[in-house]
């Protein structure tokens, strides 16, 4: 079928006020970067709708990169046609003949935005259900539950016919709810953590910590595949900061009680995350943390931890079935890369017991008889910031952090 343009809702967006328009904006942004590879579309957007025109482009390519678009709550391949009855019926009954499998039923849903036009809602249902039921063999009517449903939508420019109503990424677009960062290890948790919160329009950029020797380079190649899977959803660049963190946990092994070790070095990571969110201008930072999974994770060990920081901590999986989140995970495509079997500095250096009921008075008092400040400060100067582009060759990407 030649499609000429696709339909997109809104979703979400439709339920802002005044402000609607900069989140439409935003979203049309999204839309024209998601689409850079197809030089011919032109998009339009009002506050109800808006409509990539294909202007010859692949239609089924195009609806490809639509999937993953944040904001977009489903959209249409439509067919543009003359406000004219003769002409709606010849198109409407192509477009169904293209959809039609024996035997299947279908029905006819009208809307008539402009009053203007000859027919009321009704009159356009049976004037084109029965055309379709005169000129297709076998075919027939369920209100309730057809296998095709023609929408036939008349508007003030024109009449837009579709058949099939392709589900979005939902959520909200890209950029329109800030900047956060987002800590990312290894493993399966913290991709779903960014996943979900690009989902409510968050910009991310991502803080890894690297302890080599006692991490190697493929636990660092690892995230950065699982930046780019990141990069891959959102549809554009991420930012990815790797923190040298050897000697600040090298310290914490040496300095703190073993059973608070694991306490110590989530303040010193949150510590130094929030320096470079201060240098990148973010607003939060995120995590992968779910309630009680493991000893860092308990109510407890939160209070403790969050003590370093008034900055807005976001834990998206907090209450979250474990489950629940490799399934996301696999969807994302993110959990065959998350479980490639090698160490972060997460998983090094953890005691045979640790407490899962910190004390602040008790953790203050043992990071008090060591000055860790110059160490975060050496940290944070350190850190390598590089640049993760969707769709780039991982081994080349790979070799520009050397």
């Amino acid at each position: 079928m030649n499609y000429d343009r696709i339909l997109i809702r809104y979703g979400e967006i439709s339920t802002k006020g005044r402000n609607r328009n900069k989140f439409v904006d935003k979203l049309r942004k999204s839309v024209r970067v998601a689409l850079t590879s197809f030089p011919n579309i032109k998009i339009e957007a009002s506050r109800d709708r808006m409509y990539v025109v294909l202007n010859g482009e692949n239609a089924k390519e195009v609806i490809e990169k639509l999937k993953h678009i944040f904001g977009i709550q489903s959209f249409s391949p439509a067919i543009k046609v003359e406000k004219e009855i003769n002409t709606i019926k010849q198109a409407s009954l192509e477009l169904v003949q293209y959809m039609y499998t024996e035997g299947q039923t279908f029905k006819v849903t009208a809307k008539r935005s402009d009053k203007t036009f000859e027919l009321i809602t009704d009159e356009i249902n049976h004037s084109i259900g029965g055309h379709l039921l005169q000129n297709i063999s076998g075919l027939k009517v369920n209100v309730k539950q057809p296998d095709i449903n023609l929408r036939v939508e008349v508007r003030s420019d024109a009449v837009y016919l579709s058949c099939e109503t392709i589900p979005g990424a939902g959520g909200l677009p890209a950029g329109s709810g800030g900047k956060a960062m987002l800590m990312l290890s290894g493993g399966i948790d913290s991709p779903v953590a960014g996943y979900l919160s690009m989902r409510r329009g968050l910009d991310i950029e991502a803080v890894h910590f690297f302890s080599p020797p006692f991490t190697s380079e493929r636990a660092k190649e690892k995230v950065v595949d699982l930046s780019r899977k990141l990069a891959e959803i959102a549809g554009s660049s991420i930012t990815l900061h790797i923190v040298p963190f050897t000697d600040v946990q090298q310290a914490i092994r040496d300095q703190v009680p073993e059973n608070y070790t694991m306490t110590s070095t989530r303040r010193m990571m949150l510590r130094i995350t929030d320096e470079i969110r201060k240098k990148r201008e973010g607003l939060a930072i995120i995590t992968g943390e779910n309630l009680g999974q493991v000893a860092s994770q308990t109510l407890e060990s939160m209070y403790a931890i969050n003590e370093v920081t008034n900055t807005p901590i976001l834990r998206p999986l907090i209450s979250m079935d474990k489950n629940d989140i490799i399934k996301i995970a696999e969807e994302i495509d993110t959990m065959d890369i998350s479980i490639r079997p090698y160490e972060d500095c997460c998983t090094i250096f953890v005691p045979a017991s640790p407490k899962t009921k910190p004390k602040r008075e008790k953790v203050n008092q043992y990071e008090s008889y060591f000055d860790f400040e110059p160490l975060i400060e050496e940290a944070v100067q350190e850190v390598e910031t590089i640049t993760i582009k969707p769709g780039k060759e991982l081994r080349q990407e790979f070799e520009e952090l050397f």
